[in-house]
């Protein structure tokens, strides 16, 4: 499974990352809601027995997307 934290997905942005996290209130909440989702999914993907529909990891799958997308433009401002 890739891996999909946030400094992975930018490593062009990691110091800028590590910064807004820091002074940014809504960076880090924005920041805070990709990698919570992202979690979920690891542990849906990872897990022997999975507690979840397709239909609910397929939704996940696209909010993490759409968060990565905002979070992308944020980081190019």
């Amino acid at each position: 499974m890739e891996n999909h934290i946030l400094t992975n997905e930018f490593p062009e942005f990691e110091s800028k990352i590590k910064a807004l996290k820091l002074n940014d209130d809504n960076f880090k909440k924005m920041y805070v809601n990709y990698e919570e989702v992202n979690a979920l999914i690891q542990h849906y993907e990872e897990g022997e027995v999975n507690h979840t529909t397709d239909d609910h990891l397929t939704d996940l799958r696209k909010k993490r997307v759409h968060l990565k997308d905002n979070l992308y433009t944020y980081l190019r401002q």
